[in-house]
Order: structure tokens, then C-alpha cells, then sequence
């Protein structure tokens, strides 16, 4: 049920939450935690109105830091990682697309099943075009998810591939960043205090030297780090990542991971004294976003450069403090290879592409509503269609489109549905905790991570709904 004006919310939780003096108190947490929770979340997505919108979003976040659910930076885990005080396990970063409240009560309740607290919900720069989420919405609904499933302690959200194009920093540099800044300011508002910089774009092979290569990518990359640092609140470090080889291009080395972390960190010291560095390292291992769909619609075999993935991970912490490497598009790598990250010590792995799939593929997802999606799909983008591209390797590699286009359809999909896929996709986060060896990880966030509680502000809440 979507609600017209704000005063519909505040009679629906008569005798469960009120506000004192713009302060939210909760009377009745079970109560919270039924239907009028999950109607918050969906307003909070949907409603087309900014002050009902903003309103919802303001009770979610306040609500989950009244019952101790705090958005936070995984900061210091990594820091007591990079000093080899927590080993063994590899954090997921998953990638928050589709049926975004079923997927992320999933992945709290695998949670709660294994005593894991290592794990992020993450959105990229471009999910947040092709999926109509922003920040400030996202972390509403997870914070929501949260609440649902009775999860307490910190919570990770982070922006990731907050990616310079290349081809629109060289037409206009200023224009670039100043956007990436902007995209920054509202990721931090937004509760993502984990931020993922990615400047490999600007990596240019042409010149000589390795430095030369990465010049642009590290100086680049100290700028917007800087920012992140001015614009974090009080109390918190927002952990930082950086990236040195683009997704889906050459295989990255030792030589280019200590020019980019040697000259980052001399420049980040020079232009901003005692400012903390970046705390993990994007690598390219041979993987590929979403991975390479074949003809029939089936996904490539990935030959993954396992050699490279520890080398640089164990130099990274060992020669730098940083937690790691991360190895970005492994959604559609084989499900054997997963228990190998943790074993080479890979800080961190980012999946989207398997829970998306698994969406799509459920027998629960109504045959009708994906054949109107398709269909929309292949009309909408079919400039995007490549030459010689199958019909079936078209809609693989666009219908993650299909979550923003369809937006209001998927979250008015029946509750017997949503929920039905929901548990269907509680199997693979049970089945990546496990491999990922992060069970039993929360015993190491409590005793690494600061909770800093930063509370809502209404109007501000409302202000990014317009």
C-alpha cells in the first residue's frame, strides 16, 4: 500500500513508533517488524511523493539505529587485517539489483543463521542508472531488511566502481570529476561509508614507464580520496578502495600495483598530511562483469589467474597494510573455485551477475511479466545490439535493465512471489558465506569495527527525493 501524505504514516504507527520532537521512539518492536515495515520499505522505493517518501526513509534509518543497527565502515577490520590479526576469510560485496528487500533479508538471514558479520550490500555507479536506486533509497531499504529479519550490530553499505569514463575526462576533466564528487557527497549522505574509487579507466599503456601508465589513475585517485576524507563524518574512516586494472582488460602485476600504491601514498602524505590512505586494491585476474554469454545464452568458461590474485593480495597487506586484493565479476565463475579465495587470503570478491540470473531463471518469476520485460528490452535498446549478437546473448547481457524499467512492477509483484525467490536466492548466500568462509566473522567485526551512529535528518531525507 502506498500512503498520500505523511499523516496516513504517522496513524499507522500509532501505538508502535512515535516521534518526540522530531526523535523516533519505538513502542512496540515487534509490531514494527510486521506489515507496517514492510509497507515503510516500499513506500520508501516507490512512493511518488517526495514528503511521504523521505518520511518513510527517515523512519527506517531511525529506527535501525534505535535498535542498534548501525551503518558503518569496515575500516578497521581491514586495518586489523593488513596487520595479520584476522586471516582465513574473503568479505562479499554483493551487488544489491533486483527484488532489493527480498535479496537483502536474505542475505541478513544467512547472516544470523552463521554468525557472520564480514559482508556488504554495495551498488555501482552505473546499478544506480540502469536499477533507479539511488543511495539515500538503497540503504533505507536494507536498513528496512535489517529490521525485518531482527539483525543488530554494524552494517556495511558501500559505493562501488565510483568509475571516471575516460572518454568524458578527456573531452572535459573538470566536468568528470566534479561529477564523481557530487556522486560521493551523496553516497556518504546516503550511509555508504565504504566507497570504492575506480580510476583504472585512466590508465594509459602507451607510455613507457609503468608510472607514466598509472599517473593518471593515481592522481586522480588522491583527489577523490581527499574528498571522501572532507566529507566523512565525525568519527568515522570510510574505507576506501582503489583499483589498478579495469574489469575485463590485461591482467594486472606487482610492477603496477607498487608504482600506483608507492606514488598514491607519497601524494595523499604531501597534499594532505596524515590522511588515511586506502585501504584495499582492485585487481584484473582474468575476470569479466557479468561474465561472456555464448551464443546460446550460456556463460564462457573464466580462466582465472589464481597465481596473480595471491601474489598481489600478499603484497598488498605485507608491503602496504592493506587488507588485500579484490577480485571484481565472479558471479559466473564455477562454484568449486569459490573456496579457493579464501585460501589465497583475497580480501574481498564482488558478486551481482548469479543473483540476478537466479531471478530471472526462478520458476516462481512469472512467465508473462518476463516475456513484457524482454520484449520492452529488445525494443528500447536495440541500438545496443551488436553485430553478429544472438538474440539470446542481448538479453543476458541487458536485462539487469529490466529492475529500473520495471521497477514498480517488481516490487508489486505478489508477496507469495517475492518471497518465494527470496528464499531461492537465501540458498546462494548460504552457499557463499560457507565457501567465503565468513561464518563466525561477527565475533571479529565487533571487536574491529567502530559503530558511530549518524542519524537521519528528515528534511534532508526528503530534499533527495526530488
Amino acid at each position: 500500500m502506498l500512503f498520500n501524505n505523511q499523516d496516513e504514516i504517522n496513524q499507522s504507527l500509532k501505538g508502535i513508533a512515535s516521534r518526540d520532537n522530531g526523535d523516533l521512539i519505538i513502542n512496540d518492536a515487534e509490531k514494527l517488524r510486521g506489515d507496517i515495515l514492510d509497507q515503510l520499505v516500499l513506500n520508501a522505493a516507490i512512493n511518488p511523493t517526495p514528503d511521504v517518501k523521505g518520511l518513510s526513509r527517515y523512519i527506517l534509518k531511525s529506527a535501525a539505529l534505535e535498535l542498534g543497527i548501525v551503518p558503518s565502515s569496515i575500516q578497521g577490520l581491514y586495518e586489523a587485517r593488513g596487520r595479520g590479526e584476522v586471516t582465513g576469510f574473503t568479505v562479499p560485496a554483493l551487488n544489491i539489483r533486483g527484488l532489493p528487500y527480498e535479496l537483502c533479508r536474505a542475505i541478513f538471514r544467512t547472516a544470523l543463521k552463521t554468525e557472520a558479520g564480514a559482508f556488504i550490500f554495495e551498488l555501482a555507479k552505473s546499478e544506480m542508472g540502469y536499477t533507479f536506486q539511488t543511495p539515500q533509497e538503497l540503504s533505507a531499504v536494507i536498513l528496512g531488511a535489517a529490521i525485518k529479519e531482527g539483525y543488530k550490530g554494524p552494517v556495511f553499505i558501500q559505493g562501488d566502481h565510483f568509475q571516471v569514463n575516460a572518454k568524458n575526462y578527456a573531452n572535459d576533466r573538470e566536468k568528470e570529476i566534479a561529477g564523481l564528487k557530487k556522486l560521493i557527497e551523496n553516497g556518504i549522505a546516503g550511509g555508504f561509508y565504504n566507497i570504492d574509487i575506480d580510476t583504472s579507466t585512466l590508465v594509459d599503456l602507451s607510455h613507457e614507464t609503468v608510472v607514466e601508465q598509472q599517473r593518471a589513475n593515481f592522481e586522480v585517485g588522491v583527489e577523490l580520496t581527499k574528498y571522501v576524507r572532507e566529507l566523512e563524518p565525525s568519527g568515522v574512516t570510510i574505507s576506501v578502495g582503489g583499483e589498478i586494472g579495469e574489469v575485463g582488460k590485461e591482467n594486472s602485476n606487482e610492477q603496477e600495483l607498487r608504482a600506483y600504491l608507492d606514488n598514491f601514498n607519497e601524494l595523499l602524505e604531501k597534499e594532505k598530511s596524515g590522511a588515511v590512505g586506502i585501504s584495499k586494491i582492485s585487481i584484473q585476474t582474468g575476470t569479466s562483469h557479468g561474465g561472456v554469454p555464448l551464443p546460446d545464452g550460456t556463460v564462457a568458461d573464466v580462466e582465472l589467474d589464481f597465481d596473480t590474485l595471491e601474489n598481489l593480495s600478499r603484497i598488498s597487506r605485507e608491503s602496504y597494510g592493506l587488507a588485500g586484493a579484490v577480485q571484481h565479476g565472479a558471479s559466473t565463475l564455477p562454484d568449486d573455485l569459490f573456496s579457493k579465495f579464501p585460501e589465497l587470503e583475497t580480501a574481498e570478491i564482488h558478486l551481482a551477475t548469479s543473483f540476478q540470473n537466479m531471478t530471472y531463471e526462478s520458476s516462481l518469476f512469472p512467465k508473462e511479466f518476463k516475456e513484457e520485460i524482454y520484449t520492452h528490452l529488445r525494443k528500447k535498446f536495440a541500438s545496443e545490439k551488436k553485430d553478429g549478437q544472438t538474440d539470446e546473448q542481448f538479453i543476458y547481457k541487458t536485462r539487469k535493465k529490466g529492475f529500473g524499467e520495471f521497477k514498480s512492477e517488481f516490487w508489486n509483484l505478489p508477496r507469495e512471489i517475492r518471497e518465494g525467490i527470496g528464499k531461492e536466492l537465501e540458498s546462494q548466500t548460504d552457499f557463499l558465506f560457507d565457501k567465503l568462509a565468513v561464518k563466525n566473522t561477527r565475533a571479529d567485526i565487533i571487536k574491529t569495527v567502530q559503530q558511530v551512529p549518524i542519524y537521519p535528518e528528515l528534511e534532508a531525507e526528503i530534499n533527495a527525493c526530488n
